[in-house]
């Protein structure tokens, strides 16, 4: 299918041939119409194209987070991570309309076949299919066009922004910015009985504003806008204005204030300056707001992709009721949008549409996007065949390699660390979007890309399928690449329950019968501080007390991580790599957990002290918190152990000190174990060895992770034996 991405490194826009998108929730919706929000894509590629030093003067949180990475992590290894950030194509577009092919949600009010309209960045892009959440859709009532029901997002960000204003029958509101979103809310406020003053700094578009309901028009620059808000309201002052200019300037905020009457109200909704001029506003009490999107749910992880409404009586206007509302508005002709649409372009000349937007020539407000019938085209999901048998290593040596999922660990750690392992062959990656793998193959050369997993575990020369994709996927995919006959490398956890630890061992059971390999992403034991740190202890590692410290960052409650169904929360998610840390240390297996969790205003469970008991006689604490600050280095290990000192420091530098006397190792950068770690499987798989760690030490850390969470819960100290015996019991 083809797609329209930009990429953020160097600006370039595309349209690009991708696999086939895979939904997997929401709807599959063929797209039969997009719009191109003039106002917001070009800021966003006028943002791409500047140069590094204009990104950072146009992003300063982005570059305080890259000095702090510099800071803790070194120059090269923030480049890199940096750099992955930055290249990867994004997906442009938001709001579009088509028609329901596949239904991927229990008890979605939507059929195969249904017209709806979609909204969503990273949803609704220019596509000819797109995979949108439930919350996001809306029936197009049988009157309305694609090309006007894909007006959806704007018209709903239009409307969300007159919500806010609060305005009644009778107000007199301005509106200053008569681009797109300032002609449908001039419309939409004409039809609430509102009068209405638009304001712009085009001639034109104050002609059109008059057309769709404006009584009175300003033209910056010529007319004294504060004046005419001064006579539209008989000199009492308008009472709201709601900004839909895009500038950085602060000047409209001002103006506003000084076209408002006492107590009047402001909604910022387009992207100005806010730098408050407090005499004015507290002069006037005056309210500013800032409108968010088209409605109450957007940006909510919960509402957008798990589809949990929010209640009527507490939110009336959704995201996706001012959607619907919009569309009836549209249906019953209270907005028209005849006017509105300057141009329209068949899809494959979507690169002309953008030329002509960019060049500021010819004056555009709305432009349409128009695909052609791709009915039958998204039917291309591959069967599994699962007597597939265990590929065997080349005549030549070369190890297949697969990727299923490519984030930003993929693409700023995982792969950079495979260039210039020999003998590997990078042979096909699959990501649900399509996008992100086509751009993966090109990038590092594979030899195919796919939105379908299943062609890689039907491809008889893959020998090594990497899992890197979301936490709660995990090991559904284990387990049918196991069952596929592949030798499998997944990114930690293994799983996130204990029912589906016992399906995954039942599986690698089996699996192992076929000398199949299964490894997990504990990286840490195999860095070059780690294994000095294991040579340092010895034989003393019954003896041996372990401090682990790591100062984890704060993630925000709404993040995927948390939530127990996908990230499964940061215990299970990252403290894992700890416990393996503990385990490869020591020599033992942590017998009994106990866990305190500090007292957590968002309550995720990120702030967090666990002490173990390992079988062998060693103690180990580990302390994770998210509350510290990102300058500060990430991650410390003391290991006191045979009557000397070992120390490393954010696995950069490390040292040990005994008999009084002390040996450093320094290092430029940061090295957690990743390029060792493949290095080691690689190996392993080419001997026909098992994994280079243990698979019962992978149960044994999962299931170390459910018992502090346990603990945590109880208060109590648990037992991890406890667990073992039900993975175990048959």
């Amino acid at each position: 299918m083809k797609i329209i991405a930009q990429n953020y490194r160097d600006g370039q826009l595309q349209l690009l041939e991708v696999p086939m998108i895979s939904s997997r929730r929401g709807l599959l919706v063929e797209t039969r119409a997009s719009l191109v929000s003039v106002g917001t894509e070009k800021a966003m590629m006028d943002v791409a194209k500047k140069s590094l030093l204009g990104k950072a003067l146009a992003r300063p949180d982005w570059v305080k987070q890259v000095i702090d990475k510099v800071k803790t992590e070194g120059l090269f290894e923030a480049w890199r991570q940096s750099k992955a950030r930055l290249d990867m194509p994004v997906p442009l577009g938001y709001s579009s309309a088509g028609i329901v092919r596949e239904v991927h949600s229990k008890n979605a009010p939507f059929k195969v076949g249904d017209r709806v309209a979609c909204t969503g960045s990273g949803y609704a892009a220019h596509a000819e299919f797109v995979s949108v959440p439930v919350s996001l859709c809306a029936k197009i009532p049988d009157n309305v066009p694609f090309e006007d029901a894909a007006y959806g997002a704007l018209g709903g960000i239009a409307m969300e922004a007159v919500r806010l204003a609060r305005v009644e029958f009778g107000h007199r509101v301005a509106v200053i910015g008569l681009g797109l979103l300032g002609q449908l809310a001039t419309q939409i406020l004409k039809g609430a009985g509102c009068h209405v003053l638009g304001v712009d700094i085009s001639s034109e578009k104050c002609v059109l504003a008059k057309d769709h309901g404006a009584e009175r028009v300003a033209v910056s620059g010529t007319d004294d806008a504060i004046q005419a808000a001064v006579d539209f309201s008989e000199g009492e002052g308008v009472d709201a204005v709601i900004i839909f200019a895009a500038t950085p300037s602060n000047e409209p905020l001002e103006q506003a204030a000084a076209m408002c009457r006492e107590r009047g109200r402001i909604v910022a909704a387009g992207l100005v300056g806010l730098d408050i001029p407090r005499k004015i506003f507290f002069e006037k009490e005056l309210d500013l707001l800032v409108s968010r999107a088209w409605g109450p749910g957007v940006l909510d992880p919960d509402y957008e992709t798990r589809n949990v409404q929010w209640p009527f009586a507490y939110a009336r206007w959704t995201a996706q009721r001012n959607l619907q509302e919009f569309l009836r508005m549209l249906s019953l002709g209270t907005i028209n949008l005849e006017k509105l649409t300057t141009h329209k372009f068949p899809f494959e000349q979507a690169l002309e549409a953008y030329k002509l937007i960019l060049s500021g020539d010819v004056p555009t407000i709305g432009v349409v996007l128009e695909y052609k019938d791709q009915e039958n085209s998204h039917k291309e999901n591959a069967k599994l065949d699962f007597n597939v048998s265990k590929p065997q290593i080349s005549p030549e040596g070369k190890i297949g390699i697969g990727l299923i999922g490519a984030g930003l660990f993929a693409r700023g750690t995982l792969l950079p660390a495979m260039k210039g392992i020999k003998d590997v062959e990078l042979r096909g990656v699959a990501t649900s979007s399509g996008l992100s793998a086509k751009h993966i193959a090109d990038s590092y050369k594979f030899l195919y890309s796919t939105s379908d997993y299943k062609e890689l575990l039907n491809d008889k020369d893959i020998n090594l399928i990497f899992i890197l994709t979301r936490h709660n996927s995990h090991a559904r995919f284990v387990c049918e690449a196991l069952n596929a006959g592949k030798n499998v490398y997944v990114e930690k956890p293994l799983c996130l329950t204990l029912d589906e630890l016992k399906k995954t061992y039942s599986c690698y059971e089996k699996a192992a019968l076929n000398n199949q390999l299964l490894m997990i992403g504990f990286e840490r034991r195999f860095s070059p501080t780690a294994k000095k740190a294991k040579a340092f202890i010895g034989d003393n590692g019954p003896g041996s007390v372990v401090q682990i410290r790591c100062n984890a960052g704060f993630v925000p409650k709404n993040s995927w991580v948390h939530h127990p169904d996908e990230g499964g929360g940061r215990i299970i998610g990252e403290v894992c790599h700890f416990v393996d840390l503990a385990q490869f240390l020591t020599g033992g297996n942590p017998q009994v957990v106990f866990a305190a969790c500090a007292d957590s205003a968002q309550d995720t469970r990120d702030n967090v002290c666990v002490t173990m008991q390992m079988d062998n006689g060693a103690a180990v604490t580990i302390t994770y918190a998210a509350n510290g600050d990102k300058s500060f280095p990430r991650e410390e290990v003391q290991i006191f152990s045979g009557g000397g000192v070992f120390v490393i420091n954010n696995f950069k530098d490390a040292m040990r000190v005994s008999g009084g006397k002390k040996k450093r190792w320094k290092a430029l950068e940061v090295d957690r174990g990743v390029k060792n770690e493949l290095k080691e499987t690689f190996e392993a798989l080419k001997a026909g060895c098992s994994s280079p760690i243990d698979f019962h030490s992978i149960v044994y850390t999962t299931l170390t992770t459910f018992a502090i969470e346990e603990s945590i819960r109880t208060g109590k100290a648990v037992e991890v034996g406890k667990y073992l015996v039900e993975i175990e019991a048959k």
